[in-house]
């Protein structure tokens, strides 16, 4: 009878990925990047254990959204959807929920509409939340993490 294998946290020594989401479909895009952030596209996945990678994306603000395209000066993946999505959030006062299209979203913090994306797809845990922090996101193509050597990878 053969043995599984189980990480253990000592022995596990993560990588660091860099992922372009030029063009890329947020949705898509975020189910990839839970997965590396996860560790699911590894052999050595093991459920309780955090065996992710350190995931860097760069060109956060070049995202599209599906649906059907609408002519935009300054975004060519602008769509319906964009102006039909809507992300909400509270802020602690009476009466406090603050709604926000994606349209605005992407005008004011472009990296938070894959941020989010990202986080409801991770498990909603103590783990989950430390997956989270493994998530290195820039608007641009430069990025701080030079020193760690992320590898390209390409999805898509």
């Amino acid at each position: 009878m053969s043995k599984s294998y189980l990480a253990k946290v000592e022995t596990f020594e993560p990588s660091w990925v860099l992922v372009d989401a030029n063009d890329q479909v947020v949705g898509r895009l975020a189910v990839k990047v839970a997965t590396m952030l996860m560790g699911k596209h590894k052999p050595t996945y093991t459920p309780h254990v955090d065996t992710g990678d350190y995931v860097v994306v760069v060109n956060c603000e070049k995202v599209k959204f599906g649906g059907s395209r609408v002519a935009h000066p300054t975004h060519p993946g602008f769509s319906s959807k964009m102006l039909s999505k809507t992300y909400k959030r509270f802020t602690g006062y009476t009466n406090g929920q603050k709604f926000m299209t994606a349209a605005e979203m992407w005008e004011k913090k472009p990296d938070e509409i894959l941020r989010s994306a990202v986080r409801r797809m991770l498990p909603k845990t103590k783990m989950g939340r430390a997956m989270l922090k493994k998530l290195k996101l820039f608007v641009g193509p430069q990025h701080e993490h030079q020193a760690q050597n992320p590898q390209p990878i390409a999805v898509g």
